[in-house]
């Protein structure tokens, strides 16, 4: 079942109308979950970082050992033309795919230059501004790299995610805020987290167990180029009950604000009001 509306799909070497098949059964990312994918979004007419998204797709086929087949720049051809269909007025998901066909003769690991490859574009309403979330903490945890493909944006991922979102749903929350192997705070069970302290600006630092966003990184440029300190720097869950201001980080919607966490009230507050701001200003004037 497809999340959005009027899907469109780039598949060996067509865009097709709908939601197309594009993997068969027997395909190694089917069977063994060797599959990667990217999300860029596309909103007032642009689609911010493109080119990096479209990099990273291929960082990650490389991560699950699938041999990626698409430039960077073939496949931001590609998407920009998907686009040209679709008008203005439209908020759309762009998500660039690989998964592998063949296992090598290992079985379990995939076969080197045997990859699939598709794009699909679909409708998703971009959240209405003010839109907020609540956030608790979950008793699973994000993995490392050494028992996971933690540099890679891979499907495989996300049932870990899942259930954390299912066992915060059932206490009444939006999200979860997820610990590190070490017990420190990593990123919501869907984005990446921002909090906000006497005006400036602190994230988790980077440290291989989740993935550091595109998103996430242009609202560090972004405030930091705006005169707002921003650290990258270890969390503890005190310290976000000790914040002004939550925020989350991610593709499909950009800046979320969080209300509450555990019992800890915020504001939608004026950094994260401006982290948003400065967002849209720099991506309508360069994407």
């Amino acid at each position: 079942m497809a999340s959005g509306t009027n899907i469109r799909t780039y598949f060996k070497g067509i865009w097709h109308q709908g939601d197309l098949p594009v993997m068969n059964a027997a395909d190694h990312g089917a069977w063994l979950g060797t599959n990667v994918f990217d999300g860029a979004r596309y909103f007032e007419g642009v689609a911010p970082d493109l080119d990096r998204h479209c990099a990273r797709v291929n960082r990650s086929a490389e991560a699950l050992m699938i041999t990626p087949t698409v430039s960077t720049e073939e496949m931001v051809r590609l998407i920009r033309e998907g686009l040209a269909a679709c008008s203005k007025e439209a908020a759309v998901y762009i998500r660039p795919m690989y998964w592998a066909l063949d296992g090598n003769e290992l079985v379990v690991a995939p076969k080197e230059g045997a990859t699939g490859f598709a794009i699909c574009l679909e409708e998703i309403p971009m959240a209405p501004q003010g839109t907020s979330t609540t956030l608790t903490r979950t008793s699973f945890r994000r993995p490392v790299l050494e028992d996971n493909v933690v540099n890679a944006k891979a499907g495989c991922l996300y049932p870990n995610n899942a259930r954390m979102l299912q066992e915060v749903r059932a206490k009444g929350y939006g999200n979860a805020l997820v610990a590190d192997a070490m017990g420190n705070v990593a990123e919501s069970a869907t984005a990446n987290v921002f909090m906000v302290r006497d005006g400036e600006v602190f994230t988790p630092i980077a440290n291989g167990t989740f993935l550091a966003g595109i998103t996430r990184a242009r609202h560090i440029e972004n405030l930091r180029a705006d005169g707002i300190s921003v650290h990258e720097t270890v969390l503890t869950f005190d310290d976000f009950h000790g914040a002004d201001e939550v925020f989350l980080s991610g593709n499909m919607s950009k800046v979320t604000p969080v209300r509450e966490f555990d019992g800890t009230h915020y504001n939608s507050g004026p950094i994260t009001e401006r982290t948003r701001q400065l967002y849209w200003d720099w991506a309508l004037a360069t994407g």
